[in-house]
């Protein structure tokens, strides 16, 4: 019996020094949320003490990791440059389950500190009580920025924090396009925060701000702006706030105003009809990149323009035009789209970043997912979301599949298989190639893209890789170089589209990790970027240096959002009525109003007929005139119902989402 014993004692002791080495090199089982997947900017790379990095790699192989290869079909390297296109990998599909943050080891808290530390920091609950310590934190980041505005620098455009002071158009410099592109001296930042204050529950903040704008705001300005930006930052918060003001359920609180006469929408058209000469005298239905608010298109403009800036209208011109009753707002923008994407490569169905809007030249080959051709992406998907126009499903789900095809780096699957976690590059519109090394902090905006198209899985390994950038700098670098592993532009201008994408992945996940990210950028910000009047941005995201200049984005965006991952009472999430975020983070209710086009029947897309059964053809761009101005605000419109294509079943959802199904 004692030999027994000793046996079974043995083989005990041997199973206990299995399992505790298991369990001490990491192969044991998860004791986080989800699953994990690692990330590591190292790349397998050497670095002598003076020397240049070294790479290893298995012969016969491209040195570096997969994201500098082509893409190719399943695991291993990728095609060479010469490959067919048989052989691209196919478009993925959203599979069920989601992966969970990376084991961020070296990357997130310093070398050596490893999984079980990151495990008691992330996978824990988020305490009732720090939760509205955040939020309440959020709400007072927000308050700070635009009080200092209001006492120093409205009616001005722009606060500068550091001097308290405001900060209009450049006049002395035209040429200064950073400034005089935004700058139009119409109290941007005042605009641009109306509904912020009224989904903070400031009912009366808000109603003395929109009482502000309607008196003391002018479009008739000798300013020289651009489009795009004039049409999201202003637009659009006029566009939002009307819509919060006339609203019968009130979800925000009573942020009616008394004797109010549509004025953010008269004011709103007004703006409107003076962007409109941008899209006359143009041979491709692209808008000119900018207007004067007087005088129309500079006789100097500029024939080059950027995929977003003319292709992202359609959202704010399309939401204005429903609400009139005029067609003229949505044909232009829809008109610009169709021009652009009727342009699109016919080998990999990818655009390019700069075009000429007379002659359709792509100027800019560059095709990614950030400055240049964000938006033009994102307002495909959510002109389907709010006006349920088929083509612009259409049109999205083919972008997506060339981005798929094309513009997705590293292995398949988020957390399993071999090779680097994926990553969405820049390449040649035309051969697929990559153009280089480098990503920009607007792309931080497509994990939240893709949560409403149901690909979370790919969002949350995406989304980690974007934090993990933060968590080494406290902030993003406008520019990041993913092989030097090092920012190549230094400055943050207090953009929102990371804590866009950490709201948005909280919402679909409800898992606490995001809400210890949102604290992260919370306390970030709050350490490096305020100062004595406000926030300013960060110069170099090393040193902390800082620039005098607080734009208008950081109070209708960034705040916004890092408010609403916190708040989880807010209407926005328990009101029951469905919301959307436009680009520049001005909220819009999802109805079945803004589908209907009552004009549809008279102008559809290659013209038709009248009601006596007379041809009509769409308006030339040179005699836009208002097709119908009767008030449509309080029609009803009847269900509708829209059948979708097989190769976009996982876009249902957004039609249930809006109760269309």
């Amino acid at each position: 019996m004692q030999w027994r014993a000793l046996v079974l004692g043995l083989l005990l002791l041997r199973l206990g020094l299995h399992g505790a080495l298991w369990l001490v090199f990491g192969l044991g089982p998860s004791m986080g949320f989800y699953q994990r997947f690692p990330l590591s900017f190292g790349f397998q790379r050497l670095r002598a003490p003076d020397g240049p990095a070294v790479r290893l790699g298995t012969p016969g192989e491209p040195a570096g990791p997969s994201w500098l290869r082509p893409p190719g079909p399943g695991p291993g390297p990728g095609p060479g440059p010469g490959a067919t296109a048989g052989r691209r990998r196919a478009p993925r599909r959203p599979r069920p389950g989601v992966c969970g943050p990376a084991h961020w080891g070296d990357v997130l808290g310093g070398r050596g500190r490893g999984r079980d530390e990151y495990e008691r920091r992330y996978s824990g609950a988020f305490p009732p009580q720090l939760r509205a310590q955040m939020r309440d934190l959020a709400r007072g980041m927000f308050v700070f920025g635009y009080d200092n505005y209001m006492a120093h620098a409205f009616p001005q455009d722009e606060l500068n924090p550091i001097h308290c002071r405001g900060r209009g158009p450049d006049r002395g410099d035209p040429s200064n396009l950073n400034i005089n592109d935004v700058l139009g001296n119409y109290s941007l930042t005042l605009v641009d925060a109306l509904d912020t204050l009224a989904i903070m529950g400031n009912s009366s903040e808000f109603q003395k701000a929109v009482k502000l704008v309607i008196d003391t705001v002018s479009f008739d300005r000798d300013s020289t702006v651009q489009v795009f930006e004039a049409t999201i930052r202003v637009l659009g918060s006029l566009l939002s706030a009307h819509r919060i003001i006339t609203d019968s359920k009130q979800p925000f609180g009573d942020m009616t105003i008394k004797d109010y006469d549509n004025e953010l929408l008269h004011m709103a058209h007004d703006l409107a009809v003076r962007l409109l000469p941008a899209f006359e005298n143009t041979k491709t239905g692209i808008p000119y990149p900018r207007v004067n608010l007087k005088t129309g298109v500079p006789p100097d403009s500029n024939n080059e323009t950027c995929t977003a800036g003319a292709g992202s209208l359609l959202v704010e011109f399309g939401i204005l035009s429903r609400l009139l009753g005029d067609s003229t707002f949505e044909w232009v923008a829809r008109r610009a789209v169709k021009a652009l994407w009727s342009l699109r490569s016919n080998d990999t169905g990818l655009l390019g970043n700069v075009v000429n809007i007379q002659t359709g030249h792509w100027v800019g080959k560059q095709s990614g997912l950030g400055a240049g051709l964000d938006s033009f992406y994102e307002y495909l998907l959510k002109s389907y979301i709010l006006f349920g126009e088929k083509e612009d499903l259409d049109m999205f789900d083919a972008a997506y599949r060339s981005i798929q095809n094309y513009l997705r780096r590293g292995r398949e699957a988020c957390n399993e298989g071999e090779g680097d976690p994926p990553l969405y590059v820049n390449v040649n519109m035309f051969s697929g190639q990559l153009m280089n090394t480098w990503i920009d902090s607007l792309q931080a905006f497509f994990p939240g893209l893709q949560v409403l198209i149901g690909d979370v899985e790919d969002a949350i390994c995406l989304h980690a890789f974007y934090y993990a950038i933060w968590k080494r700098y406290g902030a993003l670098p406008e520019r990041y170089n993913w092989q030097l592993q090092a920012p190549d532009v230094l400055f943050y201008p207090l953009r929102p589209e990371l804590v866009e994408s950490t709201y948005l992945l909280y919402q679909a996940t409800k898992n606490p990790f995001y809400l210890h990210v949102g604290m992260d950028i919370l306390q970030s910000l709050e350490k490096y970027t305020k100062v004595k009047c406000g926030y300013a941005t960060l110069h170099h995201v090393i040193h902390k240096s800082k620039e005098d200049r607080m734009e208008s984005f950081f109070l209708s965006e960034t705040c916004k959002y890092l408010y609403l991952l916190f708040d989880e009472e807010n209407p926005v999430h328990k009101s029951g009525t469905r919301y959307m975020f436009t680009t520049e983070g001005h909220i819009v209710s999802v109805d079945k109003h803004l589908r209907e086009s009552p004009w549809k029947e008279f102008f559809p897309a290659e013209g038709g007929r009248d009601p006596e059964g007379k041809a009509v053809h769409r308006p030339k761009s040179h005699v836009l005139r208002v097709i119908n101005s009767s008030s449509n605000c309080n029609r009803v419109p009847d269900e509708r119902r829209y059948s979708l294509p097989l190769k976009s079943v996982y876009m249902r959802q957004i039609d249930q989402m809006v109760g269309l199904i």
